[in-house]
Protein backbone atom coordinates (compact mmCIF):
# COMPACT_ATOMS: atom_id res chain seq x y z
CA UNK A 1 0.00 0.00 0.00
CA UNK A 2 1.61 3.51 -0.96
CA UNK A 3 1.95 5.98 1.63
CA UNK A 4 0.89 9.05 0.92
CA UNK A 5 3.31 10.90 3.84
CA UNK A 6 6.10 9.04 2.70
CA UNK A 7 8.88 11.15 2.10
CA UNK A 8 11.72 10.37 -0.40
CA UNK A 9 14.54 9.94 1.41
CA UNK A 10 13.72 12.77 4.25
CA UNK A 11 13.50 15.67 3.09
CA UNK A 12 16.15 18.31 4.34
CA UNK A 13 13.99 21.82 4.03
CA UNK A 14 11.02 23.28 3.97
CA UNK A 15 8.49 26.56 3.44
CA UNK A 16 6.05 27.00 6.53
CA UNK A 17 3.25 28.94 5.52
CA UNK A 18 0.98 30.13 8.15
CA UNK A 19 -2.73 30.48 7.26
CA UNK A 20 -4.45 33.64 9.79
CA UNK A 21 -8.36 33.58 9.69
CA UNK A 22 -9.09 37.17 10.01
CA UNK A 23 -12.57 36.46 11.98
CA UNK A 24 -10.32 34.57 14.86
CA UNK A 25 -11.92 36.06 17.91
CA UNK A 26 -10.84 36.76 21.09
CA UNK A 27 -6.91 37.88 20.22
CA UNK A 28 -5.54 41.20 21.60
CA UNK A 29 -3.05 41.37 19.14
CA UNK A 30 -3.44 39.59 15.85
CA UNK A 31 0.15 39.91 14.84
CA UNK A 32 1.49 38.64 17.98
CA UNK A 33 -0.86 35.22 18.02
CA UNK A 34 -0.22 34.64 14.42
CA UNK A 35 4.14 34.91 15.09
CA UNK A 36 3.35 32.37 17.94
CA UNK A 37 1.48 30.18 15.85
CA UNK A 38 3.96 30.39 12.78
CA UNK A 39 6.61 29.63 15.47
CA UNK A 40 5.12 26.36 17.16
CA UNK A 41 4.80 25.14 12.92
CA UNK A 42 7.88 25.76 12.46
CA UNK A 43 8.70 24.24 15.91
CA UNK A 44 6.71 20.88 14.45
CA UNK A 45 8.56 20.87 11.32
CA UNK A 46 12.44 21.15 13.04
CA UNK A 47 10.59 18.46 14.69
CA UNK A 48 10.56 15.68 12.17
CA UNK A 49 14.51 16.82 11.22
CA UNK A 50 13.33 19.68 8.55
CA UNK A 51 15.62 22.95 8.02
CA UNK A 52 13.29 25.34 7.64
CA UNK A 53 14.28 28.00 4.77
CA UNK A 54 11.13 30.66 4.29
CA UNK A 55 8.19 31.65 6.58
CA UNK A 56 4.89 33.13 5.88
CA UNK A 57 1.86 34.30 7.33
CA UNK A 58 -1.00 34.53 5.49
CA UNK A 59 -3.97 36.56 6.42
CA UNK A 60 -7.06 34.68 5.24
CA UNK A 61 -10.26 36.78 5.03
CA UNK A 62 -12.45 33.80 3.06
CA UNK A 63 -11.26 30.42 2.08
CA UNK A 64 -10.99 29.40 -1.65
CA UNK A 65 -12.70 26.19 -2.37
CA UNK A 66 -9.38 25.81 -4.43
CA UNK A 67 -6.48 26.52 -2.75
CA UNK A 68 -7.56 27.78 0.56
CA UNK A 69 -5.30 30.98 0.41
CA UNK A 70 -6.25 33.51 -2.23
CA UNK A 71 -4.36 33.37 -6.04
CA UNK A 72 -2.01 36.46 -5.00
CA UNK A 73 -0.53 34.79 -2.38
CA UNK A 74 -0.21 30.95 -4.27
CA UNK A 75 2.03 32.91 -6.54
CA UNK A 76 3.72 34.99 -4.18
CA UNK A 77 4.52 31.68 -2.51
CA UNK A 78 5.37 29.72 -6.14
CA UNK A 79 7.69 32.31 -6.82
CA UNK A 80 10.17 31.70 -3.42
CA UNK A 81 9.60 28.00 -3.94
CA UNK A 82 10.88 28.41 -7.24
CA UNK A 83 14.00 30.42 -5.90
CA UNK A 84 14.63 28.31 -2.85
CA UNK A 85 13.38 24.65 -4.06
CA UNK A 86 12.19 23.04 -0.65
CA UNK A 87 11.50 19.63 -1.26
CA UNK A 88 8.27 20.08 1.31
CA UNK A 89 5.80 22.89 1.78
CA UNK A 90 3.96 22.89 5.42
CA UNK A 91 0.74 24.61 5.39
CA UNK A 92 -0.27 25.66 9.12
CA UNK A 93 -3.90 24.59 8.65
CA UNK A 94 -6.19 22.20 7.10
CA UNK A 95 -6.64 21.23 3.73
CA UNK A 96 -9.02 19.22 1.76
CA UNK A 97 -7.46 16.98 -0.32
CA UNK A 98 -8.44 19.33 -3.61
CA UNK A 99 -6.82 22.18 -2.12
CA UNK A 100 -3.54 19.98 -1.02
CA UNK A 101 -3.56 18.81 -4.93
CA UNK A 102 -3.69 22.03 -6.77
CA UNK A 103 -1.32 23.81 -4.22
CA UNK A 104 0.92 20.77 -4.96
CA UNK A 105 0.62 21.72 -8.69
CA UNK A 106 0.99 25.17 -8.58
CA UNK A 107 4.15 25.19 -5.92
CA UNK A 108 6.13 22.00 -7.90
CA UNK A 109 6.44 20.76 -4.02
CA UNK A 110 4.76 17.72 -1.81
CA UNK A 111 2.34 19.70 0.62
CA UNK A 112 1.48 18.82 4.09
CA UNK A 113 -1.07 19.94 5.91
CA UNK A 114 -1.07 20.68 9.82
CA UNK A 115 -2.86 16.99 10.36
CA UNK A 116 -0.42 15.61 8.21
CA UNK A 117 2.61 17.09 10.06
CA UNK A 118 1.62 16.14 13.11
CA UNK A 119 1.09 12.34 11.99
CA UNK A 120 4.58 12.49 10.34
CA UNK A 121 5.87 13.54 14.17
CA UNK A 122 3.85 10.52 15.86
CA UNK A 123 4.61 7.87 13.55
CA UNK A 124 8.47 8.39 14.04
CA UNK A 125 8.26 9.14 18.02
CA UNK A 126 6.28 6.06 18.83
CA UNK A 127 7.79 3.44 19.99
CA UNK A 128 5.97 0.90 22.21
CA UNK A 129 2.89 -1.16 20.12
CA UNK A 130 0.52 0.38 21.14
CA UNK A 131 1.59 4.05 20.19
CA UNK A 132 2.90 2.45 16.53
CA UNK A 133 -0.74 1.05 16.35
CA UNK A 134 -2.48 4.12 17.42
CA UNK A 135 -0.34 6.19 14.96
CA UNK A 136 -1.23 3.93 12.21
CA UNK A 137 -4.96 4.31 13.37
CA UNK A 138 -4.61 7.90 12.96
CA UNK A 139 -2.59 7.69 9.27
CA UNK A 140 -4.49 5.33 7.82
CA UNK A 141 -8.29 6.94 8.68
CA UNK A 142 -6.64 10.35 7.54
CA UNK A 143 -5.02 8.85 4.00
CA UNK A 144 -8.63 7.21 3.31
CA UNK A 145 -10.00 10.77 2.93
CA UNK A 146 -7.14 11.23 0.73
CA UNK A 147 -7.26 8.70 -1.98
CA UNK A 148 -8.54 10.83 -4.73
CA UNK A 149 -5.34 12.09 -4.79
CA UNK A 150 -2.76 9.77 -3.63
CA UNK A 151 -2.93 7.52 -7.29
CA UNK A 152 -3.36 8.99 -10.98
CA UNK A 153 -3.41 5.11 -12.15
CA UNK A 154 -7.05 4.60 -11.87
CA UNK A 155 -8.06 2.47 -14.98
CA UNK A 156 -9.41 -1.01 -14.16
CA UNK A 157 -7.03 -3.69 -12.99
CA UNK A 158 -9.32 -5.91 -15.44
CA UNK A 159 -12.56 -5.93 -16.35
CA UNK A 160 -15.46 -6.86 -18.74
CA UNK A 161 -17.00 -4.92 -21.60
CA UNK A 162 -18.93 -2.50 -19.37
CA UNK A 163 -22.12 -3.30 -20.63
CA UNK A 164 -21.45 -6.37 -18.36
CA UNK A 165 -20.62 -4.34 -15.50
CA UNK A 166 -17.37 -6.28 -15.19
CA UNK A 167 -15.88 -8.21 -12.36
CA UNK A 168 -12.62 -5.61 -12.39
CA UNK A 169 -12.78 -2.78 -9.23
CA UNK A 170 -10.48 0.43 -9.98
CA UNK A 171 -7.01 0.45 -8.07
CA UNK A 172 -8.68 3.37 -6.19
CA UNK A 173 -11.70 0.84 -4.77
CA UNK A 174 -9.00 -1.64 -4.02
CA UNK A 175 -6.94 0.82 -1.76
CA UNK A 176 -10.15 1.76 -0.26
CA UNK A 177 -11.02 -1.94 0.69
CA UNK A 178 -7.30 -2.57 2.00
CA UNK A 179 -6.94 0.05 4.36
CA UNK A 180 -10.79 -0.67 5.33
CA UNK A 181 -9.39 -4.44 6.25
CA UNK A 182 -6.11 -3.09 8.02
CA UNK A 183 -8.53 -0.35 9.98
CA UNK A 184 -10.58 -3.02 11.53
CA UNK A 185 -7.45 -5.38 12.53
CA UNK A 186 -5.84 -2.31 14.32
CA UNK A 187 -8.72 -1.77 16.04
CA UNK A 188 -9.30 -5.37 17.49
CA UNK A 189 -5.46 -5.54 18.57
CA UNK A 190 -6.54 -1.81 20.46
CA UNK A 191 -9.19 -3.45 21.65
CA UNK A 192 -6.67 -6.01 23.23
CA UNK A 193 -4.65 -2.97 24.09
CA UNK A 194 -7.19 -1.38 26.42
CA UNK A 195 -8.25 -4.68 28.07
CA UNK A 196 -4.57 -5.32 28.92
CA UNK A 197 -4.77 -1.83 30.24
CA UNK A 198 -7.86 -2.74 31.95
CA UNK A 199 -6.65 -5.50 33.83
CA UNK A 200 -3.45 -3.20 34.85
CA UNK A 201 -5.55 -0.76 36.52
CA UNK A 202 -7.82 -3.26 38.43
CA UNK A 203 -4.55 -4.92 39.47
CA UNK A 204 -3.14 -1.31 41.00
CA UNK A 205 -6.75 -0.80 42.30
CA UNK A 206 -6.07 -4.01 44.33
CA UNK A 207 -3.00 -2.40 45.85
CA UNK A 208 -4.77 1.10 45.89
CA UNK A 209 -2.16 3.44 45.05
CA UNK A 210 -3.58 6.86 44.08
CA UNK A 211 -2.71 7.72 40.14
CA UNK A 212 -1.13 11.38 39.50
CA UNK A 213 -1.50 12.20 35.75
CA UNK A 214 0.99 14.98 34.45
CA UNK A 215 -1.08 16.46 31.29
CA UNK A 216 -0.60 19.54 29.76
CA UNK A 217 0.52 21.23 26.28
CA UNK A 218 3.51 20.10 24.37
CA UNK A 219 6.82 20.97 25.35
CA UNK A 220 5.73 22.52 28.80
CA UNK A 221 8.32 20.56 30.47
CA UNK A 222 6.17 17.27 31.72
CA UNK A 223 8.71 14.83 31.17
CA UNK A 224 11.62 16.75 32.56
CA UNK A 225 9.34 17.31 35.86
CA UNK A 226 8.65 13.36 35.56
CA UNK A 227 12.00 12.80 35.67
CA UNK A 228 13.45 15.74 38.61
CA UNK A 229 10.36 13.58 40.74
CA UNK A 230 10.93 9.58 39.76
CA UNK A 231 14.83 9.75 38.43
CA UNK A 232 12.92 7.95 35.36
CA UNK A 233 14.92 8.91 32.86
CA UNK A 234 11.88 9.61 29.96
CA UNK A 235 13.34 11.30 26.77
CA UNK A 236 12.83 14.95 27.95
CA UNK A 237 14.40 17.61 24.54
CA UNK A 238 13.34 20.91 23.73
CA UNK A 239 11.49 19.83 21.15
CA UNK A 240 7.26 19.13 20.13
CA UNK A 241 6.00 15.56 21.24
CA UNK A 242 9.27 14.54 22.77
CA UNK A 243 6.61 12.15 24.89
CA UNK A 244 4.11 9.94 23.03
CA UNK A 245 4.25 6.65 24.77
CA UNK A 246 2.57 6.81 28.07
CA UNK A 247 5.17 6.51 31.02
CA UNK A 248 4.18 5.74 34.60
CA UNK A 249 6.69 5.28 38.44
CA UNK A 250 5.91 4.78 41.34
CA UNK A 251 6.67 8.06 43.80
CA UNK A 252 7.03 8.50 47.76
CA UNK A 253 5.79 11.92 48.98
CA UNK A 254 7.14 13.40 51.91
CA UNK A 255 4.27 12.07 54.49
CA UNK A 256 5.27 8.68 53.36
CA UNK A 257 2.49 8.31 51.03
CA UNK A 258 3.01 6.21 47.65
CA UNK A 259 1.38 7.44 44.40
CA UNK A 260 1.37 6.10 41.28
CA UNK A 261 2.96 9.37 38.70
CA UNK A 262 1.78 9.17 34.83
CA UNK A 263 3.50 11.13 32.13
CA UNK A 264 1.23 12.06 29.04
CA UNK A 265 1.66 12.87 25.54
CA UNK A 266 1.51 16.61 25.28
CA UNK A 267 -1.56 18.38 23.99
CA UNK A 268 -1.40 20.99 20.51
CA UNK A 269 -4.04 23.57 19.26
CA UNK A 270 -6.15 21.83 16.80
CA UNK A 271 -5.34 18.47 17.56
CA UNK A 272 -6.48 16.53 14.40
CA UNK A 273 -9.58 14.71 15.75
CA UNK A 274 -8.17 11.54 14.24
CA UNK A 275 -5.32 11.35 17.18
CA UNK A 276 -7.96 12.51 19.61
CA UNK A 277 -9.77 9.16 18.98
CA UNK A 278 -6.74 7.39 18.04
CA UNK A 279 -4.18 8.06 21.31
CA UNK A 280 -7.80 7.42 23.56
CA UNK A 281 -6.39 4.24 24.68
CA UNK A 282 -3.20 6.22 25.78
CA UNK A 283 -5.06 8.93 28.08
CA UNK A 284 -7.37 6.96 29.23
CA UNK A 285 -4.61 6.75 31.84
CA UNK A 286 -6.16 10.24 32.51
CA UNK A 287 -9.74 9.15 32.70
CA UNK A 288 -8.29 6.98 35.16
CA UNK A 289 -6.45 9.48 37.28
CA UNK A 290 -7.48 10.12 40.94
CA UNK A 291 -5.29 13.42 40.60
CA UNK A 292 -5.09 15.38 37.40
CA UNK A 293 -1.77 18.20 37.66
CA UNK A 294 -1.67 20.52 34.83
CA UNK A 295 1.64 21.47 34.00
CA UNK A 296 2.21 24.79 32.14
CA UNK A 297 4.69 26.81 30.64
CA UNK A 298 4.36 30.21 32.42
CA UNK A 299 6.97 31.81 30.05
CA UNK A 300 5.66 31.08 27.02
CA UNK A 301 3.94 34.82 25.25
CA UNK A 302 1.13 31.93 24.74
CA UNK A 303 0.62 30.51 27.78
CA UNK A 304 -2.86 31.19 28.40
CA UNK A 305 -4.31 30.22 25.15
CA UNK A 306 -1.65 27.08 25.51
CA UNK A 307 -4.09 26.42 28.74
CA UNK A 308 -7.46 27.20 26.98
CA UNK A 309 -6.27 23.78 24.69
CA UNK A 310 -5.25 21.96 26.95
CA UNK A 311 -8.61 22.05 29.24
CA UNK A 312 -10.63 21.72 25.78
CA UNK A 313 -9.22 18.60 25.27
CA UNK A 314 -9.55 17.09 28.36
CA UNK A 315 -13.50 17.92 27.45
CA UNK A 316 -13.44 16.39 24.82
CA UNK A 317 -12.47 13.41 26.67
CA UNK A 318 -14.95 13.58 28.55
CA UNK A 319 -13.14 15.39 31.67
CA UNK A 320 -13.71 17.96 33.65
CA UNK A 321 -11.14 18.81 36.49
CA UNK A 322 -11.45 20.57 39.55
CA UNK A 323 -15.15 19.30 39.13
CA UNK A 324 -15.67 15.29 38.43
CA UNK A 325 -11.99 14.54 40.22
CA UNK A 326 -8.86 16.83 41.86
CA UNK A 327 -6.97 19.01 40.26
CA UNK A 328 -3.71 20.99 40.69
CA UNK A 329 -1.94 23.53 38.33
CA UNK A 330 2.16 23.71 38.26
CA UNK A 331 3.69 26.84 36.66
CA UNK A 332 6.75 25.48 35.27
CA UNK A 333 9.93 27.22 33.99
CA UNK A 334 9.70 29.70 36.27
CA UNK A 335 13.75 30.01 35.98
CA UNK A 336 12.76 32.17 32.79
CA UNK A 337 10.79 34.63 34.41
CA UNK A 338 11.97 37.94 35.92
CA UNK A 339 12.70 37.36 39.91
CA UNK A 340 9.81 39.70 40.88
CA UNK A 341 7.49 37.73 38.67
CA UNK A 342 8.56 34.61 39.60
CA UNK A 343 8.66 35.63 43.70
CA UNK A 344 5.23 37.11 42.96
CA UNK A 345 4.05 33.69 42.01
CA UNK A 346 5.66 31.73 44.52
CA UNK A 347 3.90 34.07 47.55
CA UNK A 348 0.32 33.67 45.86
CA UNK A 349 0.74 30.12 46.01
CA UNK A 350 1.64 29.83 49.18
CA UNK A 351 -0.87 32.20 50.43
CA UNK A 352 -3.61 29.73 48.83
CA UNK A 353 -4.20 26.18 48.95
CA UNK A 354 -6.27 25.76 45.78
CA UNK A 355 -3.64 28.35 43.72
CA UNK A 356 -1.16 27.06 40.89
CA UNK A 357 2.20 25.72 42.32
CA UNK A 358 5.07 27.68 40.87
CA UNK A 359 7.93 25.33 39.59
CA UNK A 360 11.30 25.03 37.64
CA UNK A 361 11.29 21.44 36.60
CA UNK A 362 15.17 22.12 35.03
CA UNK A 363 16.70 23.67 38.57
CA UNK A 364 14.24 21.38 41.24
CA UNK A 365 12.45 25.14 43.14
CA UNK A 366 9.46 24.76 44.24
CA UNK A 367 9.30 20.73 43.86
CA UNK A 368 8.99 20.20 47.95
CA UNK A 369 5.89 22.50 48.06
CA UNK A 370 4.49 20.88 44.85
CA UNK A 371 5.33 17.44 46.26
CA UNK A 372 3.49 18.26 49.74
CA UNK A 373 0.79 19.91 47.59
CA UNK A 374 0.35 16.02 46.04
CA UNK A 375 0.36 14.55 49.50
CA UNK A 376 -2.31 17.37 51.00
CA UNK A 377 -4.64 16.96 47.54
CA UNK A 378 -4.10 12.63 47.39
CA UNK A 379 -4.88 12.33 51.61
CA UNK A 380 -7.24 15.42 52.16
CA UNK A 381 -10.16 12.33 52.33
CA UNK A 382 -8.05 10.17 54.38
CA UNK A 383 -9.29 8.61 57.62
CA UNK A 384 -7.18 8.31 60.76
CA UNK A 385 -7.32 4.70 62.54
CA UNK A 386 -5.77 3.27 65.70
CA UNK A 387 -4.65 -0.50 65.65
CA UNK A 388 -3.86 -2.77 68.46
CA UNK A 389 -1.67 -5.46 67.09
CA UNK A 390 -0.49 -8.40 68.91
CA UNK A 391 3.81 -8.60 68.82
CA UNK A 392 3.90 -11.79 67.06
CA UNK A 393 1.39 -10.74 64.16
CA UNK A 394 4.44 -10.25 62.12
CA UNK A 395 1.94 -10.89 58.86
CA UNK A 396 -0.67 -8.13 59.78
CA UNK A 397 1.96 -5.94 60.70
CA UNK A 398 3.20 -6.31 57.38
CA UNK A 399 -0.01 -5.94 55.54
CA UNK A 400 -0.36 -2.35 57.41
CA UNK A 401 2.04 -1.16 56.18
CA UNK A 402 1.29 -2.26 52.60
CA UNK A 403 -2.27 -1.10 52.64
CA UNK A 404 -1.98 1.97 54.66
CA UNK A 405 0.30 4.92 55.80
CA UNK A 406 1.71 4.41 59.20
CA UNK A 407 1.43 7.86 60.88
CA UNK A 408 2.97 7.00 64.70
CA UNK A 409 4.02 3.44 66.20
CA UNK A 410 4.64 2.31 69.59
CA UNK A 411 5.67 -0.66 70.64
CA UNK A 412 6.01 -0.42 74.77
CA UNK A 413 2.50 0.16 75.52
CA UNK A 414 0.38 -2.78 77.12
CA UNK A 415 -1.71 -3.39 74.31
CA UNK A 416 0.58 -4.78 72.45
CA UNK A 417 1.86 -2.90 68.92
CA UNK A 418 -0.26 0.21 68.61
CA UNK A 419 -0.60 2.47 65.27
CA UNK A 420 -2.21 5.20 63.90
CA UNK A 421 -2.71 4.69 60.19
CA UNK A 422 -4.38 7.60 57.47
CA UNK A 423 -5.95 5.63 55.15
CA UNK A 424 -8.74 6.41 52.42
CA UNK A 425 -11.68 5.19 52.69
CA UNK A 426 -11.44 1.96 50.37
CA UNK A 427 -8.48 1.15 52.34
CA UNK A 428 -10.31 1.67 55.82
CA UNK A 429 -13.03 -0.86 54.49
CA UNK A 430 -10.27 -3.19 54.02
CA UNK A 431 -8.63 -2.90 57.04
CA UNK A 432 -11.50 -3.25 59.33
CA UNK A 433 -12.03 -6.43 57.31
CA UNK A 434 -9.01 -7.71 58.08
CA UNK A 435 -8.61 -6.47 61.57
CA UNK A 436 -12.26 -6.55 62.92
CA UNK A 437 -12.13 -5.68 67.00
CA UNK A 438 -8.95 -4.71 66.65
CA UNK A 439 -9.22 -1.12 65.06
CA UNK A 440 -11.21 2.26 65.92
CA UNK A 441 -11.77 5.25 63.61
CA UNK A 442 -10.47 8.74 64.70
CA UNK A 443 -11.04 11.77 62.87
CA UNK A 444 -10.45 13.49 59.32
CA UNK A 445 -7.20 13.72 58.87
CA UNK A 446 -7.01 17.86 58.08
CA UNK A 447 -4.95 18.75 54.66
Amino acid sequence: MKNVHDLDASPRTALVVHVEPKSRKAIDNLDRDARARLDEAVGLTAAIGLEVIGEHIVPLARAMPATLIGSGKVAEIAAEAAALEPEVVIVNAQLSPVQQRNLEREWKSKVLDRTALILEIFGERARTREGRLQVELAHLTWQRSRLVRSWTHLERQRGGFGFLGGPGETQIETDRRLIGERLAKIRRELEGVKRTRGLQRRARKRVPFPVIALVGYTNAGKSTLFNKLTAAGVLAQDVLFATLDPTMRGLKLPGGTKVVLSDTVGFIADLPHELVAAFRATLEEVLEADLIAHVRDVAHMETEAQKSDVLKVLAELGVQPGRDRPFVEILNKTDLLDPDVRDGLRARGAARADAPVAVSALSGEGLPGLLQRFEDMVTGGNIVLRLALEPSDGEGLAWVYRHARVLTRDDKGDDGIVLTLSANPQEAEKLSHRFSGKISVGQNVVA
